[in-house]
């Protein structure tokens, strides 16, 4: 090595430990010095591409990076640094390569591999993510990765793997990010109940202790009162998404002739909440209301998909770009009132709102809860979700809607078929129970109370939907304990939504949760004609069928407790007069009450915006507001 040289390599190393130490611009000045001296130095350019990357300037780093590639092709560090940049792009079909290039040059570099997975999860090959973490599994143990398996696993309904790979990131650090709530949440999915009163009961206490120890979306099926799913949101919040300190939104009152209303999710597509939500903005009125959809999900290429893009006045895919280029969009559009459809549901992205872009913000129908956010300025419900005393359980103000929160689409279509209860393997003449919600809200206390009504009632049976194998094998052995035979337990596989809600003639009631409600489910059995029998539970999640109950004017079917919930199911199941009479009333009230009036509800939905933007343009704070029925 010449003296120059190594004159250059020594300064390299200055600019080096500068960099290591956090003290980029120092950095950067010293990697431009030794370029200036010898353009193709290729630790100056690769470094000063990384310092670019880490300082925002994306696009700059990514051309360094390559340009020293271009000098020295064979330094993995280069290519998975390249592949990083890609990613910032949101560009993972262009990082993927980067990867796989870093990894033929050094397979065990465990980052490369955390990274690869990165990008296959982006580009939706969800089993090439799956090997990489397990090929970083095998280069060192590690908490995380594990969870990160089992998330893949979670999503693939693969539940017991799931569960092993949760029971593995649990041991090895038992105050992972929210792996305790995982873990039960998993348990629950099986129907897995062996000292699940304990793990639940755990789980409030760590929450109530202050830890981050599940997703709050997860917590609503645990056995926590309203101030714990508060501190739940709140700590999920203050770890995940805390508010941006330089918000994009001051405060700003645009002068706009019709207030402009801006929907984010990434439901737009074949799911509860789009079926639930496309008639709304249909709906609304265009001479008052200017109505952006923002779509972070995929485009499914559905009809449902396809009608929602046509009922926005302007729909935006914003797949391909990040939190804070979507939030960027939503100040330079200067929407007055921008909707978060997710809450902590899958996919969501708080972070949008965490940079509060909108002068207000709202949550509204995907997260039954509190978001414990500081920048979600209010929460769409009504008056038994939210009874006005518990208001105080939320750091959103309350917006309070006449009869009911949930929003139906009167046009949803129920198929013509006429299904036999032969085919649906259901008996010809007994009483049919039946519940389609998610296996995760059935609980041990809730199906000792099924199992008593299967026992009372001679013949009948309990229908059910079919989630998962194991659940089945698992609910099948539960009702064996309990004296039953495990063949009165009827499985249902899914189906489309119109022949799903046509098969609900079959049954005679549908039985809800607790204390996590029936939603979607107990819309769908309402819409198809069959009753829902409630019970009152203590948080929003636990109360929501009986608010439905309510709006379509059969109030009798809430029962205050466990106990007369039994009480009431069983008479039911024998007076079957009484049954076909409320069945006659549903009939008659589903199309007349407020319920599934869904052009009433949007008018009362635009009612309660334009009562938050009223209170913002006067300068005031947000504050409770109440929505009449006159309204």
């Amino acid at each position: 090595m010449t003296g120059t040289s190594a004159s250059l390599q020594a300064k390299f190393r200055q600019g080096l430990s500068l960099h290591r130490h956090g003290d980029l611009e120092g950095a950067e000045r010293i990697y431009r010095d030794v370029l200036e001296s010898q353009p193709a130095h290729f630790d100056s350019l690769h470094m000063l591409g990384l310092a670019a990357l880490q300082r925002a300037r994306t696009e700059a780093g990514i051309a360094l990076i390559q340009r020293a590639i271009g000098i020295n092709d064979r330094v993995p560090a280069a290519h998975n640094n390249l592949g990083k940049g890609f990613l910032d792009l949101q560009r993972p079909e262009a990082a993927l390569p980067c990867f796989d290039r870093a990894l033929a040059l050094d397979a065990g570099h465990r980052e490369i591999h955390l990274n690869r997975a990165k990008a296959q999860l982006a580009l939706g090959r969800s089993d090439e993510a799956l090997a990489s973490y397990q090929d970083a599994l095998a280069l060192q143990p590690d908490a995380e990765i594990h969870r990160n398996c089992g998330n893949i696993l979670y999503r693939q309904k693969r539940y017991r793997e799931a569960l092993a790979a949760y029971d593995s990131a649990w041991r090895l650090k038992p105050d992972l990010l929210g792996i305790e709530g995982h873990r039960l949440d998993t348990r629950l999915h099986l129907a897995d109940w062996n000292d699940l009163d304990q793990d639940a009961a755990s789980l409030v206490a760590s929450v109530r202790a202050g830890k981050p120890s599940t997703q709050p979306f997860i917590f609503l099926a645990a056995p926590g009162q309203a101030a714990d799913q508060q501190q739940c949101a709140r700590l999920w919040a203050e770890r995940l998404h805390p508010p941006a300190a330089t918000p994009l939104s001051r405060g700003e009152r645009y002068a706009h002739e019709r207030i402009r209303i801006a929907y984010l999710s990434a439901d737009f597509r074949v799911h509860p909440m789009a079926f639930l939500f496309a008639g709304l903005i249909e709906h609304h009125d265009r001479s008052h209301f200017d109505i952006i959809g923002i779509s972070f999900g995929t485009d499914d290429g559905s009809e449902i998909r396809a009608r929602i893009e046509t009922a926005f006045e302007t729909f935006v895919d914003a797949r391909a770009m990040s939190e804070r280029e979507i939030a960027a969009l939503i100040r330079a559009r200067e929407i007055d009132i921008a909707v978060d459809l997710m809450g902590y549901t899958t996919n969501s992205r708080t972070g949008i709102f965490a940079q509060r872009p909108a002068p207000v913000q709202a949550q509204y129908l995907g997260f039954p809860g509190t978001m414990g956010a500081p920048y979600i300025d209010y929460v769409i419900a009504d008056g038994v979700v939210v009874p006005a005393d518990e208001r105080g359980f939320y750091s959103e103000k309350v917006v309070t809607l006449p009869d009911c929160y949930f929003v139906n689409d009167d046009r949803r279509a129920v198929a013509s078929r006429i299904f036999s209860r032969a085919e649906l393997g259901l008996p010809p003449e007994d009483f049919v129970f039946c519940c389609f919600n998610s296996t995760h809200k059935i609980t041990p206390a809730l199906f000792d109370r099924w199992m008593q009504l299967l026992a009372v009632v001679d013949g009948s049976v309990l229908w059910l939907l079919r989630d998962n194998a194991d659940a089945v094998d698992n609910l099948r052995r539960e009702a064996s304990h309990r004296g039953i035979d495990p063949a009165r337990l009827v499985f249902a596989d899914r189906l489309p939504a119109p022949e799903h809600l046509a098969r609900h003639r079959a049954a005679d009631l549908f039985l809800d949760t607790l204390p996590y409600n029936a939603h979607t489910t107990a819309a769908d059995a309402l819409w198809a004609g069959l009753p829902v029998l409630t019970c009152l539970g203590a948080t929003f999640a636990g109360r929501v069928a009986a608010s439905m109950l309510r709006a379509v004017g059969l109030p009798e079917l809430i029962a205050p407790s466990l106990d007369d919930y039994e009480r009431l199911a069983i008479a039911l199941a024998v007076d079957r007069e009484r049954l076909a009479e409320i069945r006659a009333r549903l009939a008659r009230n589903r199309l007349t009450k407020p319920l599934f009036d869904t052009a009433l509800f949007t008018r009362r939905m635009e009612a309660a915006f334009a009562a938050m933007h009223a209170r913002h343009q006067a300068g005031l704070p947000p504050d409770h507001i109440e929505i009449h029925r006159a309204g």
